[in-house]
C-alpha cells in the first residue's frame, strides 16, 4: 500500500486502546530494522523525521528509503511525519515533498502566536491532504536542534486545549504531562511519574481526540551499562517508566515517540561489538547487529509498550 496518513490509524488506536509507535529515522538500517519489526508483529508505524535528520540525511535519500520501506513491507500501514516542524517553510517543504503527516512546534510561542502559525499550517496542509499534528505545553531536554532547559518547561493547561483545537483545526495534539526530549528525563534517586491527571482531564475536554506523547523513551539500563562499560560516558541516564507509558497508552494517547532507545541500542551494539572485535574495519560488520537491535527494540516496544501488535 502506499504511504497513507494517521487518521484511521489513530481511530483504531483510540478505540482499540493502544498507541502508535513513531520513530524517529535518519538512516537505511534504522528504517530497515523498525519496519521489518512492524512486519513481523503486524504493527502500523510512523516513520518521523526531524529537521536535523533532513539536514543529516537529504530529503531525497530519505524518501526513497521509506519507498523501499513501503515496497518491502506492502501489508503495513506506514505514515511518513515530520517531527518538530520549527516553521511553515520547513512543513511546507514536507508537504509538498510526499509527508503524509506533518509536526508545526509552537509550543514555545505565546498562545496566539502559537494558534496563529498551527492554522497556517493546518490550511496548508489539509488542502494537499496531509494532516498536522499541533503542540501545547512545553518539554524540557535536547533533541536535535530541539532545546530547552528544564526551568523552561511547562505542563500543559486543559483549559486551553478545547480552545486551541477548535481555532487550530489541528488532527492531533501533542501535551506535555512529564515526559522530556533525550536520555536524561529525570534526576537519579526520584521516582518518574507522569502527570496522569493532566491527561485525564485533557481527554474529557477532548472526547475522542488524538493525544501525542513526545520525549517517551525508556532509557533500557543494560545499554546504558554496556555504552559505558565500552568506553561511553552517560552517568544518569533515566528515562520514562514503560508501565506508565503502557497505562498512557491505553488511554487518549494514540501515538508515542520514541527515539533515544533506538540510538541507545544501536550505539551500545556497536561499541561492543568493535571493541570484541578490533581487526574488523566493514561496516557492514557491525551495522548487521546494530540494526538488529533497533528491530528488537521496536518489537519490544510494540509488544509490551504500544500494545499495537496484531492490529492489521
Amino acid at each position: 500500500m502506499p504511504l497513507v496518513t494517521t487518521k484511521e490509524m489513530f481511530r483504531k488506536a483510540y478505540e482499540g486502546g493502544y498507541a502508535i509507535g513513531a520513530f524517529n529515522v535518519n538512516n537505511m538500517e534504522i528504517i530497515q530494522g523498525i519496519t521489518e519489526a512492524c512486519k513481523e508483529t503486524k504493527s502500523p508505524v510512523i516513520l518521523q523525521v526531524s529537521k536535523g535528520a533532513r539536514n543529516y540525511a537529504n530529503h531525497t535519500y530519505l524518501m526513497k528509503l521509506v519507498e523501499a520501506a513501503v515496497a518491502e513491507c506492502p501489508d503495513v500501514p506506514i505514515a511518513l511525519h515530520l517531527d518538530h516542524g520549527p516553521d511553515f517553510e520547513t512543513c511546507k517543504a514536507c508537504i509538498d515533498g510526499g509527508f503524509t503527516s506533518v509536526m508545526i512546534d509552537g509550543s514555545s510561542l505565546p498562545f496566539e502566536e502559537n494558534i496563529a502559525l498551527s492554522k497556517k499550517v493546518v490550511e496548508y496542509a489539509h488542502a494537499h491532504g496531509v494532516v498536522v499534528e499541533a503542540e501545547l505545553g512545553t518539554l524540557a531536554g535536547i533533541e536535535d536542534d530541539v532545546v530547552v532547559e528544564a526551568g523552561n518547561a511547562s505542563y500543559t493547561r486543559p483549559e486551553e486545549v478545547e480552545e486551541f483545537v477548535a481555532r487550530t483545526g489541528c488532527d492531533s495534539l501533542a501535551i506535555a504531562i512529564g515526559t522530556s526530549h533525550g536520555a536524561y528525563k529525570f534526576k537519579p534517586g526520584t521516582d518518574p511519574q507522569l502527570r496522569f491527571d493532566v491527561l485525564e482531564e485533557v481527554s474529557k475536554r477532548l472526547p475522542g481526540f488524538p493525544i501525542v506523547l513526545h520525549g517517551a523513551s525508556s532509557v533500557p539500563q543494560e545499554f546504558v551499562n554496556t555504552i559505558n562499560e565500552y568506553g561511553g560516558n552517560m552517568p544518569d541516564a533515566i528515562g520514562v517508566p514503560e508501565d506508565q507509558l503502557r497505562q498512557a497508552a491505553k488511554s487518549a494517547v494514540c501515538k508515542i515517540n520514541i527515539d533515544s532507545d533506538i540510538r541507545l541500542a544501536m550505539t551500545a551494539t556497536v561499541r561492543k561489538y568493535i571493541a570484541e572485535h578490533p581487526e574488523h574495519f566493514d561496516p557492514r560488520q557491525y551495522l548487521k547487529p546494530a540494526r538488529a537491535a533497533v528491530k528488537d527494540m521496536v518489537a519490544h516496544k510494540i509488544i509490551n509498550v504500544l500494545g499495537s501488535n496484531d492490529t492489521i
